[in-house]
């Protein structure tokens, strides 16, 4: 195989974005897009110039001219479409959050692992360049040992109970959408988490409007973090070491630059800007694993997916709320 043969399931805003950057992936083709309407099928592979459109996502499946899917579905749809495209021998790219349900994400990681193809999260700020110099500057010990890390993510959006951000039924709520990105950050950084508190604020349909996480991490590291849909926030998020802290520069999510402070020392900007509008980056590790044979990413390992979606499932009990995988067979057959 010389290059990775793409396709979408799924029309969306977050799909739009992601197929505009796949000019930027090298060894990469957008060649189909999936929507069980087969009109915006052909009206977004028309605006993206991608050869295929099918009018359903059991056709892609039958595709034999396509190698991987990104799933850009609502978090509800991912399970069912994710091992539905395993079962195809399809490698699979799923859009944060994961899946709906820790149990979910742990029966896809299982089909993935056992079928022996590529899957990963589509968490696209593990692979900007900004959150990479972090880790760089991090493993290179220039804030000494990592103690902390503190950070929000809001995003006001009007509260309307059938768009998908604020449906229950589709897995909508302020922890599945922008909650993801301050654990998965979190997680990153000090490891996995031992312990986990969380208190959230509700909408009127029951589903979390916002929520305050703490988290005591396996090597005794802590975090503070926030998220919502229901106010606006700064977006900033800082490692805390011994000997100085990094400022991952708002909104942290995809970042441009980061700030290193060290004690005695002045603050170094260091610029990191992203190529395109940035998802060309964790298209480009997928690519590349999957040429090379590999079925995870070093980078964004299932084994951190599952934790992250281990701690978000935790912290949805806490605060009431239940989420499911939606049945997706109808749409399969």
């Amino acid at each position: 195989m010389s290059s990775v043969r793409w396709g979408i399931f799924g029309t969306g805003a977050i799909a739009q974005a992601v197929a505009s950057d796949f000019a930027f992936v090298a060894d990469a083709e957008l060649v189909a897009v999936a929507s069980r309407t087969p009109e915006r099928a052909r009206v977004f592979a028309g605006r993206h110039d991608i050869p295929r459109a099918h009018g359903s996502y059991r056709a892609m499946l039958d595709d034999s001219g396509v190698d991987a899917v990104y799933i850009a579905t609502p978090h509800s749809h991912h399970h069912d479409l994710a091992l539905a495209a395993i079962d195809a021998g399809k490698a699979v790219v799923l859009e944060k959050s994961f899946t709906a349900t820790y149990a979910g994400a742990q029966r896809v990681v299982e089909a993935a692992r056992a079928k022996g193809v590529f899957a990963m999260e589509a968490m696209w700020t593990r692979f900007l360049p900004a959150v990479s110099a972090a880790r760089e500057v991090v493993a290179w010990g220039r804030i000494g040992e990592v103690l902390a890390v503190q950070g929000d993510l809001f995003a006001h959006r009007d509260f309307d109970p059938a768009d998908r951000l604020f449906a229950p039924e589709l897995a909508g709520g302020s922890l599945l959408d922008v909650g993801v990105y301050v654990v998965s950050f979190a997680q990153a950084f000090l490891g996995d988490a031992r312990e986990i508190r969380c208190e959230a604020r509700l909408f009127p349909n029951g589903v979390d409007a916002a929520a305050s996480i703490t988290l005591r991490h396996s090597a005794d590291g802590l975090s503070s973090l926030a998220c919502g849909l229901d106010g606006p926030g700064p977006g900033r998020m800082i490692i805390v070491g011994t000997k100085g802290w990094v400022e991952v520069e708002p909104r942290f999510h995809h970042p441009d630059a980061i700030t290193v402070n060290r004690q005695g020392v002045l603050p170094r900007i260091i610029e990191a800007g992203p190529t395109g509008r940035g998802y060309c980056h964790e298209f480009a590790e997928a690519t590349l694993r999957i040429l090379a044979g590999e079925t995870e990413s070093p980078v964004m390992p299932l084994d951190d997916t599952l934790e992250v979606m281990r701690i978000l499932d935790e912290c949805l009990r806490q605060a009431g709320v239940s989420q499911s995988e939606a049945d997706m067979s109808a749409d399969l057959s």
